[in-house]
């Protein structure tokens, strides 16, 4: 590759966190061009540089993989990259595909093997090139760079928490609780053990706010929800001061107190398996139920 650099902002949506950054001199990339068949398996180019690996993790609030990585295309389109390839789970060659391409290892970035988009692209004057790969874990998103090209000189600035958030965020919260019944505050993060929310305002949760003051006739329940670490008896009570925080969030935000309601359940409704770190921690959780019937 020659000694050129084309450089690309990416900007990732509100909520990103860098998980890992690992970069390696003089090393080779098999970067896929095409989509797993029988015959070949995954085409690959393969190429040699420093080779740049990133993941991220975002908590969204009803993001799909699709307008994480439709927004990050465009981007690398405006920088004049050229996308040499691009294919969804079904269409990338499913379990093929995603076992037959360079994924980093959990929990930094995991892959469902029904929900994933993944692209190839090089820079405009074929000094560099990269892949995103772009899944999710129940609401969390799990976005990968790889990137490939001179030593010292990486062309790629990824920009997390970017000021603009991908799609109505909390419009989907409302959504999701008028047709579905009930939405997972997917912003609101409990560490093990912890009921606390934070400091600074929650999207999901100032959405709910501007949604019962604007429909006084509706009332949540909000349910909180707890790895399985530890008795039930515990749990349940953690859960309920998770729940009784989002509560008093709102009613301090002029909800009135009829409105919303708090209960726990502790480890008995699980949205991931127990048994690996990223499961517990999306275990960990507040929902909120619409318990109105008109």
């Amino acid at each position: 590759m020659a000694t050129a650099a084309w450089p690309v902002d990416l900007s990732l949506p509100l909520g990103a966190r860098e998980t890992v950054a690992e970069r390696s001199d003089n090393a080779s990339y098999a970067l896929p061009i095409g989509t797993w068949t029988p015959d070949v398996g995954v085409p690959v180019a393969r190429l040699q540089g420093e080779v740049v690996r990133k993941a991220w993790r975002i908590t969204g609030l009803g993001i799909t993989t699709g307008q994480v990585i439709g927004p990050l295309r465009d981007q690398l389109l405006a920088g004049q990259y050229d996308i040499i390839f691009e294919c969804t789970a079904r269409s990338c060659g499913g379990f093929d595909f995603r076992f037959g391409t360079d994924v980093l290892k959990a929990p930094n970035m995991y892959v469902d093997l029904t929900d994933y988009h993944f692209l190839s692209a090089k820079a405009p004057d074929a000094t560099r090139a990269l892949s995103l790969l772009v899944s999710r874990d129940g609401d969390i998103i799990f976005v990968q760079l790889i990137e490939v090209g001179p030593p010292g000189r990486s062309a790629v600035s990824v920009t997390a928490n970017a000021a603009r958030p991908v799609s109505a965020a909390s419009g989907d919260i409302i959504a999701q609780l008028e047709s579905a019944g009930h939405a997972v505050l997917s912003d609101l993060e409990f560490a093990s053990g912890s009921s606390s929310l934070g400091d600074g305002n929650l999207a999901s949760l100032d959405a709910i706010v501007a949604y019962l003051r604007a429909n006084p006739n509706r009332e949540i329940t909000f349910v909180g929800h707890t790895d399985a670490t530890g008795s039930l008896a515990g749990n349940v009570a953690l859960s309920r001061r998770r729940a009784d925080a989002a509560r008093a969030y709102v009613v301090q935000r002029g909800v009135a107190a009829a409105q919303v309601a708090a209960d726990g359940v502790g480890f008995l409704s699980p949205r991931a398996s127990n048994l690996t770190p990223e499961g517990r921690e999306a275990n960990r959780r507040v929902e909120a139920v619409l318990i109105s019937v008109q």
